[in-house]
């Protein structure tokens, strides 16, 4: 009698991608328009549009070829779902607009009400439901602008990859993509290009531990150690 061994095989878990449209100064509010997100006097809503070129629509074409699901913090998610669903189909970008109503959309918010009445939208409580949504069989999880949603899932090593578009403008101030408390990883670039209006774009994949090195001298200068001692009194 054959006997028919069954090996489980866990399934893999999902990635999280932080998806940023940053300028040269790592701020990521209000890329779109000035109507996304004028908090704290922000007044340059708007800024990467008159660098969108076509290597800029093709990246972001190929960022959301593959199936993904959206991860949106709730203020991102509230500018979303009253703009993408009333967005003229046929006018350009009205393939991100079809396919933003087609795909889930998972939106964090701890405590706020969320209208979740826009197709396919999910309301998610905390991190530790963002943890069990990474563990679970499925697409991808992409965010888009949710600057505080990013900072907690940096805080708490849950990015796997990255891909940035950096924008030639230096805007002095505004939400930023990175904060103080990001768990310390190196990422390894998996694929770049330039644009024709100077955007910078790259893809990264986490890359393990901060790898560290020098150009010590083999003993110190009186000069360095002089400077060394200093820094630790002034702390």
């Amino acid at each position: 009698m054959a006997v028919a061994w069954y090996v489980h095989r866990p399934h893999p878990m999902r990635k999280i991608i932080v998806g940023a449209q940053v300028s040269m100064d790592g701020v990521m509010q209000a890329p779109g328009g000035l109507w996304e997100d004028p908090t704290k006097g922000f007044r340059f809503g708007g800024w990467v549009m008159p660098y969108a070129d076509q290597e800029f629509g093709e990246e972001i074409d190929r960022l959301f070829s593959e199936k993904f699901d959206l991860l949106l913090g709730r203020k991102t998610y509230e500018i979303f779902a009253a703009y993408w669903p009333y967005y003229d189909k046929s006018a350009p970008y009205g393939g991100i607009a079809k396919l933003c109503d087609e795909i889930k959309k998972y939106v964090v918010s701890q405590s706020g009400e969320v209208d979740t009445s826009w197709q396919g939208s999910v309301l998610v409580r905390n991190l530790a439901d963002v943890k069990r949504l990474r563990d679970e069989a499925g697409p991808n999880l992409v965010t888009q602008g949710s600057t505080e949603l990013v900072h907690a899932l940096l805080a708490e090593d849950l990015v796997d990859a990255m891909s940035t578009f950096t924008i030639p403008v230096v805007l002095g101030g505004g939400k930023k993509l990175f904060a103080d408390g990001s768990t310390p990883h190196a990422y390894k670039l998996t694929r770049s290009r330039v644009s024709s209006n100077g955007i910078l774009i790259g893809h990264y994949e986490r890359d393990g531990q901060i790898k560290m090195g020098g150009l010590a001298l083999d003993s110190p200068s009186k000069a360095e150690a002089a400077r060394q001692e200093r820094m630790k009194r002034e702390g």
